[in-house]
């Protein structure tokens, strides 16, 4: 009964409870539905499982990344089901065991954020095909996918999406663009360069003229504007292809944390200046060389916590990344406070293997270079980490390639310091231009300590073939440019010559040039891709007046005037390498 004490209509009442139930029903499903929105938005942090299909790039492990460690890595996160795709594997004899043919589909189990399965594969990005799926717990099991990357315009973004970061690790919009147009806009840069050189020069005919002095100062006055615009114009481009170390150093404590355990080892790592930038291209060749440096600090250089017990040293031993500029070049340091290098040992090993005589002295320097010969190990036992003599002369093989040099310095017991220093950019270099006949070479500005006139009371000829010269109280192998690269000079006297000295890879040398030019900055092409790889020379630039200058590789003359007595530019008796080039 009703309130009125009226019988109740039950077609009324049906009606209303499937009204309700209606409503219920469509509220339902709009939750559920901002659930499944929850996780499979641009929002989603955390879901119980997450499928992957990762798809490297054929040149991944070109650029020094290993996939496998990046599944090792996710490992790490949750319990992993792997399934490789072998569908685009070659025939056996068409394989380059460099490249990559294979791809993945991971399925991660576990609560893990978005963010932490991003970090994993945020170094190589760019270098592959990335979809990360997370899975709902729908009563359908479904997989919703939740895209690996997106970009809204701040025009067209919801106040969710406003809300939402993209990214935990910029605080500034960014755009992704293909390394080719980056490259194509540095050429043309460069070109802008050269440009910018021939018409400076041009200007500098003018000086002097019998014309209207006013439009001789006018045209200095643009082309200053145009050198500093220029300039400007340069650094600015080139910032584009900088990227702090940390992309590198942040790979490293996983790295040691799980070799640590391995080797039954307690490590600290410590990193400075993680912040410090350099071009994308020697960032991404230099993080193999380092992850190996790692690992041999950890298997050669730490002892176990016993040893450092007993010898009173802290059971915890240190590992310390850091990187910095000095001048033109980026300076990073690998040092562990270890054991040290064990010199009586590398002695042995190399003349085991035939480096040495058994009765040659030889230097501290000269035997922590020997640790870089392929084949020489100290290690007693044969592992998966180490002990098999091969790597170190790949790391220096890789650096060189760079144009850059590694410097070992080790203390016995205390610990031992391997310093990379590498070129900010592969690019563009300040270069001295010297003179030697009618030819003109650069010499890298960061490779010269300073520049004499030669002195013959200070010549001198050891065991009656090598020259040196003797500056202050030191004896410094100098080498005729002339003779080496087959151009006429000048004068082939030594007395009033004008003599460069470089550094290159810890050592010193004397490189006599007929007169020294202008300092300028030089757009580096590449000798190799061009001609042909030339000892002593690590590229070419064109001039302002658009002749061909070669660039000097100052580490491998110094190598030429410590082991060759009577070098020659080429074994096929060409008049030299200048006038190969430029014919």
């Amino acid at each position: 009964l009703t309130q009125d004490d009226k019988e109740i209509d039950k077609t009324t009442t049906n009606d209303v409870k499937e009204q309700l139930k209606s409503i219920l029903e469509k509220r339902t499903a709009n939750q559920g539905a901002s659930s499944t929105e929850a996780v499979t938005g641009n929002n989603v942090q955390k879901a119980s499982e997450w499928e992957i299909k990762f798809t490297p790039q054929l040149d991944i492990m070109k650029t020094g990344n290993d996939p496998l460690r990046m599944l090792s890595v996710l490992s790490d996160l949750g319990e992993v089901n792997v399934h490789a795709d072998t569908s685009a594997l070659l025939d056996f004899r068409a394989i380059d065991p460099e490249d990559c043919y294979l791809s993945w589909s991971i399925k991660l189990s576990g609560t893990n954020d978005r963010e932490e399965i991003d970090e994993v594969f945020e170094w190589v990005a760019d270098e592959c095909e990335l979809e990360i799926t997370a899975i709902t717990n729908n009563s359908d099991n479904a997989p919703q996918t939740s895209p690996s990357s997106v970009l809204v315009s701040p025009d067209q973004a919801t106040d969710t999406e406003r809300s939402t970061p993209v990214s935990s690790h910029s605080d500034s919009a960014s755009i992704r663009v293909g390394i080719d147009k980056v490259d194509a806009i540095i050429n043309m840069v460069g070109e802008l360069v050269i440009t910018q050189s021939m018409l400076e020069q041009l200007g500098e005919e003018f000086e002097g003229g019998t014309a209207d002095t006013s439009r001789f100062e006018k045209l200095r006055a643009g082309l200053i504007q145009l050198e500093r615009n220029t300039r400007e114009l340069q650094e600015s481009v080139m910032r584009i292809r900088m990227l702090p170390i940390s992309y590198v150093f942040n790979r490293v404590p996983r790295i040691v944390h799980d070799l640590s355990k391995k080797l039954n080892k307690e490590v600290n790592v410590v990193m400075t200046g993680e912040s410090t930038e350099l071009d994308k291209t020697v960032l991404e060749k230099i993080g193999d060389p380092l992850v190996h440096l790692i690992r041999n600090a950890l298997d050669h250089g730490i002892e176990s916590p016993e040893t450092r017990k007993k010898n009173g040293k802290p059971e915890i031993g240190t590992i310390h990344l850091n990187a910095f500029h000095k001048g033109g070049n980026i300076i990073v340091e690998i040092k562990d406070d270890g054991a040290g290098l064990d010199k009586e040992k590398i002695i042995n090993k190399a003349k085991q293997r035939g480096l040495i005589d058994n009765s040659e002295v030889i230097s501290n320097e000269q035997i922590y270079d020997l640790i870089f010969h392929a084949g020489l190990s100290t290690a007693e036992i044969v592992s998966d980490v180490s002990g098999r003599g091969v790597g170190m002369d790949v790391v220096k093989r890789n650096i060189k390639a760079l144009g850059g040099n590694i410097d070992v310095q080790s203390i016995e017991g205390q610990g031992t310091s391997f310093t990379i220093r590498l070129p900010l950019t592969l690019a563009i270099l300040d270069g001295q231009l010297v003179r030697v006949g009618t030819e003109t070479y650069i010499v890298p500005l960061v490779s010269i300590i300073e520049s004499l006139q030669i002195k013959p009371q200070f010549v001198n000829v050891v065991a009656g073939q090598a020259e040196v010269y003797k500056l202050r109280d030191e004896y410094i192998p100098f080498l005729r440019l002339h003779e080496l690269f087959g151009v006429e000079t000048d004068n082939t006297e030594l007395d009033g010559g004008l003599m460069v000295i470089v550094e290159g890879d810890g050592k010193r040398a004397g490189l006599v040039v007929d007169d020294l030019l202008a300092q300028q900055q030089v757009v580096i092409k590449s000798l190799e891709t061009n001609f042909r790889r030339i000892d002593g020379l690590s590229g070419a630039t064109i001039l302002g007046d658009g002749t061909v200058a070669l660039i000097v590789d100052v580490t491998g003359l110094i190598n030429l005037s410590h082991h060759s007595t009577s070098p020659t530019p080429n074994n096929s008796g060409d008049k030299g390498v200048a006038s190969m080039v430029a014919a």
